[in-house]
């Protein structure tokens, strides 16, 4: 199996022990990894030389892994690939010398071939430029080389120039390689996000942040106009410098007008959060094979469609009602806030994703404990996912138990109550239709003077709460005339 995704690659000379029988699963399992084995030789030969002990039984394979993740650290990471490969297979195996491959290709210019000759050269370039005399041939290389790609196999030679398609001919060579220019590029915009976010915070958000805020503002304008001036080359620094400028101006525009005005620092807090969550679970499920999206991706995503919008949905409505004494039936709650509540609830137990989040950073940059193949962690990675799944209950306890406790006081003072994801309860005067003594349900004795608040009617049952008693009440909804009242202050008229 060959591995055809992936981001780095490794040459590694690891010495496999144990003899012909040995090395044959050594190849299997380097085989099975997708790991190319370029070449083999006996111990104490080879490029290795008399680096390694010369023995009959020892042979140091040079083999080429390939993993996901930045470079820096990938030859670390691809030997202790190896060596947790060797050491799951049972095989006596050391890796003796990792080194990284670096790949990248030079950014050549690019130019178009036109076909000019004598004076049509010098009296035409305007429509050289909009492509009126072009051959229909591309080429790239430096200006001397593309001149003589031009004119390879052309007719009359000399014709044949080239214009160029872009700046980078006024470069000198070696010029900037591919994957270099898109590092600095992202760095450039990561800099200029957190310098133009942090300033919009400690101007309109956090004002008592500022001796944070501002350091962290300067580090990231600084880093900014780094990335931008590497990012120029040697002949167009001002330019990187410039884009760099630009992307500061831009995202503190968006900062100041967004999180200034409308994001609390919650929210702020709230918000990177979640987009470092989903990152690292990028980068975590970007190195999943097809076996490991059906084993771990599809039942995730069913539970959660199922669970989640079907079930979860009530579970903040049941503990807001029964922090008043009440059941989820009684307040009937419309499907659409219970699907807004269960995205709250989402929102809550996506801090339990912090876990795979953490874990994705770690193998993209190639730390020791996340390498594929080690259980030593799995009790504590079972232990930080229940803590954080703890976190998140408590969370939810919380939320509906400050809804509770502000419906409460609010009550007492006669107020309107906050609403709580559909539930909005009102004052309303409740006055029986029937003698007292027919007259049924669960609860304090009806006052018929004193408003009461109004959950709903809950099939043929009116869901009153009584300020005074701090309880619940429960009528036949067909046996009381129910009006509403102009606030829990007021008295209810007789005969309402």
């Amino acid at each position: 199996m060959t591995q055809t995704r992936y981001d780095q690659r490794v040459r590694v000379f690891v010495e496999v022990c144990g003899g012909e029988h040995d090395w044959g699963e050594a190849e299997r399992v380097f085989g099975r990894l997708g790991w190319p084995v370029r070449d083999a030789h006996a111990a104490g030969e080879g490029p290795l030389g008399a680096a390694v002990e010369a023995d009959p039984d020892s042979r140091v394979y040079e083999i080429e892994v390939r993993l996901f993740g930045v470079a820096k650290e990938c030859d670390r990471g691809a030997a202790d690939r190896v060596r947790k490969a060797l050491r799951g297979a049972r095989l006596e195996g050391y890796v003796r010398r990792a080194e990284h491959l670096a790949r990248d290709r030079e950014l050549y210019p690019y130019w178009r071939v036109v076909r000019v000759s004598g004076a049509r050269r010098r009296l035409a370039r305007v429509g050289m430029v909009l492509g009126r005399h072009d051959v229909g041939v591309f080429v790239s290389g430096g200006p001397r080389q593309a001149l003589r790609l031009a004119r390879v196999g052309g007719v009359g030679g000399r014709e044949h120039a080239v214009r160029p398609l872009d700046g980078r001919w006024r470069e000198a060579a070696p010029y900037q390689g591919e994957e270099q220019v898109e590092g600095r590029v992202i760095r450039l915009v990561l800099w200029a996000f957190l310098a133009a976010e942090a300033v919009a915070l400690a101007f309109a958000a956090w004002p008592s942040a500022w001796w944070f805020l501002i350091p962290l503002a300067i580090v990231g304008a600084g880093g900014a106009l780094r990335a931008g001036w590497e990012l120029g080359g040697e002949d167009r620094r001002v330019v990187g410098v410039g884009a760099a400028g630009l992307c500061l101006v831009a995202f503190g525009c968006l900062g100041v007008g967004v999180l200034g005005e409308a994001w609390s620092p919650g929210q702020t807090l709230m918000t990177a959060a979640v987009c470092a969550v989903l990152a690292g679970l990028w980068l975590l499920v970007r190195q999943w094979t097809w076996g490991e999206w059906v084993a771990w991706a599809v039942p995730l995503v069913v539970t959660l469609a199922v669970s989640a919008f079907l079930a979860a949905g009530s579970v903040l409505h049941a503990l807001y009602a029964d922090g008043l004494g009440l059941t989820p039936d009684d307040l009937g709650v419309p499907p659409v806030w219970q699907a807004v509540a269960a995205v709250k609830l989402l929102v809550m137990l996506s801090l339990v994703m912090v876990v795979p989040a953490w874990w994705g950073f770690a193998k993209h940059r190639h730390h020791r404990y996340a390498t594929p193949g080690d259980g030593t962690n799995v009790l504590l990675n079972i232990a930080l996912f229940l803590a954080m799944l703890l976190g998140a209950g408590i969370q939810a306890w919380d939320s509906a138990e400050t809804a509770v406790n502000r419906t409460v006081a609010a009550a007492e003072r006669g107020d309107d109550p906050p609403s709580y994801f559909g539930v909005a309860p009102e004052w309303t005067c409740v006055r029986p239709v029937v003698p007292d003594g027919d007259l049924s349900g669960a609860g304090p004795r009806l006052r018929p003077a004193a408003p009461y608040l109004l959950f709903g009617v809950s099939g043929e049952t009116a869901v009153l709460w009584d300020p005074a008693a701090g309880k619940p009440v429960k009528v036949p909804a067909g046996q009381v005339w129910l009006s509403p009242a102009g606030s829990g202050k007021s008295a209810c008229p007789e005969g309402s």
